[in-house]
């Protein structure tokens, strides 16, 4: 079985690959049926939340974090 990946996007989402599961804070799944990957909003603007649909792009939303270099 593949693992999941999550790949932050400079100034946008969070992009998942692979099988993974989506819940809500009820524990209720999100349909992810025939979809390798998905974008999850971190702007807070999308109105698909917890999906991304492009919002970032026109709030001006800045995040470019990497991973520290003793990691």
């Amino acid at each position: 079985m593949s693992d999941v990946v999550i790949n932050t996007r400079e100034n946008g989402p969070l992009l998942v690959t692979g099988p993974a599961t989506l819940c809500d804070h009820l524990g209720n799944k999100y349909d992810l049926a025939g979809k390798e990957s998905f974008a999850l909003c971190r702007c807070n603007a999308s109105k698909r939340r917890p999906f991304c649909d492009g919002s970032h792009k026109s709030t001006g939303f800045q995040a470019c974090e990497t991973v520290p270099a003793n990691a």
